[in-house]
């Protein structure tokens, strides 16, 4: 083992994982959780030992074993003296008294945590990608990833949901040490840990308040992140949008109080015919069949390639554009942009049809912050419709009670909202927050709105009167998608997956 950390793992961006011993044993404590298992999977690839443990057996711990990868169900100390690893990962959602965590520690092991773990892996790669921004990171990352393997450049990806063109996994494994795509999380600073070569920014918005405190600390985790490309690397950002300019403003300074020459900047978003200059890539003549959306591309200037998406939502062509950037700086051509774009039926999660209740379309999305959520009803408003039945889950209570007037807002167009029990897996204190009140707030208003903390609830309320041609529009994160495929798997519902 040649990487030797200072306590508080400072040093840390000195090593990649070819630092470790070939063969190495990892062990990932929670190894199903959706980032853990692709990080297992390209870990394996790389040709070290992986094992890990989690709570429950799941398609993700039968995948992993099937490709020979030994998981044990359940998390103790005996595990890890049983398995004798030479580093172990968790997650931060991992407590600090966890069985297998306090032994790893007491053993004296290398503990990483999830993100100090992908950034070793980043380091090991000529070339990275990594993309962030507030919303649209899984698509935005599915689309480049799409594009570049049309193009052929075969680079490894990693993903925070399944895509059915990487056989339902989180990962696609290219060729070692060329090209790396990832999605680029700011909570905790997770993405401070990373390297890149080019970096995107999809948008800056208030989140995570939790954790940042404020608008400006947020702002800030965004211009280092940005500030850590080498200066032959690619900065992709909005031509324009809230908060854009601050960014610009620190970044720019961050750069020259570093003494570092700026990396290509290069922007993305609509025409604007009032403007001499335009985004260097930007769409015109955007228009809508069956609810999807096709428009031109231009790049600087010149036609690059007309495209059609598979996905609704005028966000998605946004996504789209910064796709196409990240990709065309890394070996991406338009002819592959066209048909990558064209299959792209989305994440996982992200507009999934799940089935029909009643005759009715029902549509998940893992919209969970006001601004995702206005963006998919937008989206569904395109989709051919009777009637558009909202069904929104809030993840956690601080979120609930950080954008209380904001997602009471965003439904004002809508009527029969429901809101269903807030989902939270780390929050003791519900700070008065609760569907009911969020449903009671919006019949003071003088509009319909219901509340519900069971599935037969809902069904009481859907089955008044949702008809055929209408959509359930389940909105939020995994306990409220669940509820989408039960209620398919009903009675009077079709569970089927499109």
């Amino acid at each position: 083992m040649t990487i030797q950390l200072t306590e508080d793992k400072s040093n840390i961006d000195r090593y990649s994982i070819n630092d470790l011993e070939p063969g190495a044993k990892i062990y990932f404590i929670g190894i199903a959780g959706i980032s853990m298992c692709g990080l297992a999977e390209i870990s394996y690839h790389l040709g070290f030992d992986v094992i890990g443990s989690d709570l429950r057996k799941s398609h993700q711990t039968l995948k992993l074993e099937e490709e020979g990868i030994k998981v044990f169900l359940g998390q103790k100390a005996d595990n890890i003296i049983e398995s004798k690893p030479d580093v172990v990962v968790y997650t931060l959602a991992i407590p600090e008294d966890n069985p297998e965590l306090v032994e790893a520690k007491k053993q004296g092991l290398l503990c990483l945590s999830r993100a100090q773990f992908l950034g070793l892996i980043t380091r090991s790669y000529k070339s990275v990608i990594n993309i962030a921004g507030t919303h649209g990171k899984t698509t935005t990352t599915a689309m480049t990833s799409m594009i570049l393997i049309e193009s052929g450049t075969n680079p490894t990806v990693h993903l925070g949901a399944d895509l059915d063109e990487f056989d339902s996994g989180t990962v696609h494994l290219g060729d070692t040490s060329k090209l790396m795509v990832s999605e680029a999380c700011e909570y905790k600073n997770s993405f401070l840990n990373f390297y890149s070569t080019t970096a995107a920014i999809l948008n800056i918005d208030n989140d995570h308040l939790d954790f940042f405190g404020n608008m400006d600390n947020i702002i800030e985790t965004f211009v280092h992140f940005a500030s850590d490309l080498p200066s032959e690397g690619n900065l992709i950002i909005p031509y324009e949008g809230d908060h854009i300019g601050t960014f610009m403003e620190g970044f720019r300074k961050r750069r020259l109080d570093k003494n570092l020459t700026l990396p290509n900047i290069v922007t993305f978003g609509p025409y604007s015919p009032d403007k001499a200059v335009q985004a260097t890539f930007y769409y015109k003549n955007l228009h809508y069949e069956a609810g999807c959306p096709k428009f031109a591309v231009y790049y600087n200037d010149s036609l690059y390639r007309y495209i059609k998406l598979s996905i609704p939502g005028q966000h998605n062509v946004l996504n789209a554009l910064a796709a196409i950037a990240c990709a065309h700086f890394n070996g991406g051509t338009p002819e592959a942009a066209q048909k990558a774009l064209a299959s792209f039926k989305g994440a996982g999660g992200r507009f999934q049809k799940v089935g029909t209740y009643r005759g009715a379309t029902v549509i998940a999305d893992y919209a969970h912050h006001p601004t995702e959520i206005e963006a998919t009803l937008e989206a569904a408003k395109q989709v051919p419709h009777r009637k558009i039945w909202p069904v929104c889950q809030i993840l956690n209570y601080s979120r609930a009670k950080e954008q209380y007037n904001r997602f009471i807002s965003v439904f004002d167009d809508f009527e029969d909202v429901t809101f269903f029990k807030i989902y939270t897996t780390r929050e003791n204190d519900t700070l008065g927050m609760s569907a009911e009140r969020f449903a009671e707030e919006i019949r003071a208003r003088g509009k319909s709105a219901h509340s519900a903390n069971t599935l037969e609830e809902l069904m009481a309320i859907l089955d008044k009167e949702v008809k055929a041609d209408d959509i359930i529009l389940f909105l939020g994160p995994d306990g409220i998608r669940e509820i989408s495929n039960e209620l398919c798997q009903s009675e009077n519902g079709v569970f089927m997956h499109f």
